[in-house]
């Protein structure tokens, strides 16, 4: 809008109401989905845990790379010995002992938070039917379905399922032009938390024992193809599609035995 805006050689508020009014009737805007207050409570939840999750990771890896500079490898923890393991290294060096047990301490408070949100959030998850039904496809756990559905939050207002792909950037680029036709990487438009979400549940699908399920043949078909990482891609965009499917219709994920039964 601000560029049609720069055609006009007379800018006045009332030619930009005008000049407004023209373009919504041209259709180039759409209206906006305004989540509900229940969507909008889930969603603060899982940024604050991923806040605390990331900043707790943070810290990890600043003691490493603190104690790496003096020469000390931390090795292999589980984040029940890692505190164990750093004052193990400390132990003498005043300086470094009193830098650790700071940072420790840092640690231990946004662990012990993001755990509580984390309850939480599984506790809303166990709740919600829609979730469950979500959880009953392959690689969707607890986080990645109430991410989806706190981002979808009503499924009829997409015409059809193909657009969620679109929706959350997980469709190609197109720019066409007389003789140019270029097709890029896909657009990463719309809620990224959804889109990485997305993903790891496709990772896991591609990357870990999963039986009888028809999106785990279809992308192992497509990764001989055309390589890992897209067909990654490609089966988080197609999880999308099911999975508002699956909202729109209500009903549970089928997997190649079950299918084959219930035709029976």
């Amino acid at each position: 809008m601000r560029d049609a805006f720069k055609a006009m050689p007379v800018k006045t508020d009332r030619k930009d109401a005008r000049g407004i009014a023209q373009l919504m009737r041209l259709g180039w805007f759409r209206p906006v989905h305004c989540k509900s207050l229940p969507a909008q409570e889930v969603r603060a939840l899982l940024t604050a845990r991923k806040l605390l999750q990331t900043k707790n990771h943070d810290v990890e890896m600043c003691l490493r790379g603190v104690l790496r500079g003096f020469g000390l490898k931390v090795g292999r923890t589980t984040p029940r010995t890692f505190p164990g393991r750093i004052r193990e290294l400390v132990a003498d060096h005043p300086t470094l002992s009193m830098v650790a047990e700071a940072l420790l301490a840092a640690r231990s408070t946004l662990f012990e938070q993001w755990q509580k949100l984390e309850k939480r959030l599984r506790s809303l998850a166990r709740e919600d039917g829609r979730v469950r039904r979500l959880m009953t496809a392959s690689g969707v756990g607890a986080i990645v379905a109430l991410t989806y559905v706190s981002a979808i939050d009503d499924p009829g207002r997409f015409r059809s399922s193909k657009s969620v792909g679109a929706h959350f950037g997980l469709t190609p680029k197109k720019y066409q032009s007389g003789e140019t036709d270029v097709t890029g990487r896909i657009s990463k438009i719309g809620d990224g938390g959804v889109r990485t979400a997305l993903y790891e549940a496709a990772n896991v699908i591609l990357t870990r024992p999963v039986k009888g399920s028809t999106l785990k043949s279809w992308g192992m078909r497509l990764a001989g193809r055309a390589g890992m990482r897209k067909a990654k891609v490609a089966l988080a965009r197609k999880l999308a599609v099911v999975l508002h499917r699956m909202l729109a219709d209500g009903t549970n994920f089928l997997a190649d035995k079950v299918a084959a039964a219930a035709a029976r």
